[in-house]
């Protein structure tokens, strides 16, 4: 196999991996490079809104003593983020009514409920439910939860 060959081999195998990572259908190499490029831009965008919710629920947390709340759709379900810069006994389960109400099955989570509350959960829904209606009945639970225990 000639230098020029091998060159040829290495950039076809090369851009056989750029088309999976991107999960471009692309067949030709400008257009694979294009899927690649849309596909940057298009992750570039996610982190951008990640860090302004990041500087936002930081903001959040230390104005609202209420945790915040993230919702992300998932290939199949919904990542679940509620974070509190306190201890808040009972909210754990007042979050796991409200997956049950809605039909979500958790499909994993971790919790901390030691100095803080923090939630991350991966569940998947039986019924056809958007992120926002998890989101808004996650946020109903805290509203819920936070109510009875300022009355006990």
């Amino acid at each position: 196999m000639s230098s020029k060959e091998r060159k040829k081999a290495a950039l076809y195998e090369k851009l056989l991996q750029l088309r999976a990572a991107t999960n471009s259908s692309a067949l030709n190499k400008t257009s694979i490079i294009v899927d690649a490029s849309k596909y940057i831009e298009e992750l570039k965008r996610k982190v951008d809104g990640m860090r302004q919710g990041v500087g936002t629920s930081q903001n959040s947390i230390a104005q609202n003593p209420l945790p915040a709340v993230t919702v992300e759709t998932l290939e199949k379900g919904f990542q679940i983020h509620v974070l509190s810069e306190k201890n808040c006994p009972g909210l754990l389960v007042s979050i796991l009514e409200a997956f049950e109400e809605l039909g979500l099955d958790v499909l994993d989570a971790r919790v901390s409920c030691s100095d803080t509350f923090q939630l991350e959960a991966v569940g998947e829904a039986a019924d056809s439910i958007d992120a926002q209606a998890v989101k808004e009945a996650v946020l109903q639970a805290i509203q819920t939860w936070s109510t009875s225990s300022e009355q006990d």
